[in-house]
């Protein structure tokens, strides 16, 4: 259809006057009217208290009655003790909380997780020793497990890798949960200088503590030059697709992969920001060479629609290295996908 006048002064007297909140196609609609809900005006993104994915706040009190009636709980965990090379990322959930214009839609899976699930940002896992790394992860085990006594998925935000294990053993204390990792490393390493809970061991100490199903556990993103170190991944039966895996399969066999090893079971979601190329994210404490790009990350993410999400995290943001602020606004994102992914896996 030619444009002429009449489709122009149609277009005035629909859109002229219209408010931002002037919704006509009916799904963007049911959006608009949750973003909406006070008219057309709303908090500007840089004002107020910053949270994760500006959810509401609940800092204060027990993680039980932080998560109360809460679909999602997001948190943190400002701890970098086990670090094996650049220190920083206990600065990660802070850096995240100071994002804004993450979501609230997502456009790929049709979601607006924030406003269609009850979540809140229930603030950081309180820690009493900043000095002991074992103290650390057993309060990170007993918030988490306080977090899913009160129904709510835990969602976390580190902090360095080893994180990852403590909360393992909270979300598989009942029965093993699969994993889908996505990383430059397995992490799956032993023991260190005499400590075998360092944040390139996690998935290890998680097996061996009958907590996570290694068969049900898939690896993507895996380079660098410490594959000696991580034999344990395919002894278990861990299934690892290498960054070169990943280039020359393509993103959609990787994502079929996936789906396949972690099935309809139980599946927690672990995302290390140096899985991406230091191009993309250079705010972390092990950069490597020759990752993902952001839109991969993203693809695979969003790939994994319908699978039965337990709880997830984000690690190794360390902002001090991040001078563009591009880490933290990635690990941002990541957070969100994997809520929304929470919100288009729920089960009944």
């Amino acid at each position: 259809m030619a444009w002429d006048e009449t489709r122009l002064e149609a277009l005035r007297a629909r859109y002229r006057d219209a408010s931002g909140a002037a919704i006509h196609d009916p799904r963007f609609r049911e959006i608009a009217d949750l973003a909406y809900r006070e008219g057309d005006i709303r908090e500007a993104p840089f004002a107020g208290m910053p949270t994760l994915l500006d959810a509401p706040a609940r800092a204060t009190g027990p993680a039980a009655a932080r998560a109360a009636g809460l679909d999602v709980a997001l948190y943190g965990m400002p701890v970098d003790l086990a670090v094996t090379n650049r220190p920083g990322a206990r600065f990660g959930p802070r850096a995240l909380r100071g994002i804004e214009r993450v979501g609230p839609y997502n456009e790929v899976l049709d979601c607006a997780p924030t406003l269609e699930m009850k979540v809140a940002d229930i603030g950081d896992v309180p820690f009493r020793s900043r000095f002991d790394l074992h103290k650390s992860h057993a309060d990170i085990t007993a918030f988490v497990a306080d977090v899913l006594a009160a129904g709510a998925v835990p969602v976390g935000v580190g902090g360095d890798h080893s994180v990852s294990h403590p909360v393992l053993r909270a979300v598989g204390a009942k029965a093993p949960v699969g994993l889908i990792h996505i990383d430059a490393h397995c992490d799956t390493g032993g023991s260190y200088e005499g400590e075998r809970f360092h944040h390139g061991g996690p998935f290890r100490n998680a097996v061996l503590d009958g907590v996570l199903d290694p068969t049900r556990t898939i690896q993507i993103g895996i380079r660098g030059s410490a594959a000696y170190a991580w034999e344990f991944s395919a002894d278990s039966g861990m299934t690892v697709v290498t960054a070169r895996d990943l280039a020359s399969q393509g993103v959609e066999r990787v994502i079929a992969l996936a789906r396949e090893v972690a099935g309809s079971g139980p599946t927690y979601l672990s995302f290390d920001v140096d899985s991406l190329d230091p191009a993309f994210a250079p705010g972390t404490g092990t950069p490597e060479v020759g990752g993902l790009t952001s839109r991969e990350a993203l693809a695979l993410l969003r790939g994994l629609k319908g699978l039965h999400i337990v709880g997830g995290d984000v690690v190794e943001v360390a902002p001090s290295y991040d001078p563009t602020t591009n880490t933290a606004l990635v690990a941002a994102q990541v957070l969100f996908e994997i809520v929304s992914l929470i919100q288009k896996g729920r089960r009944a």
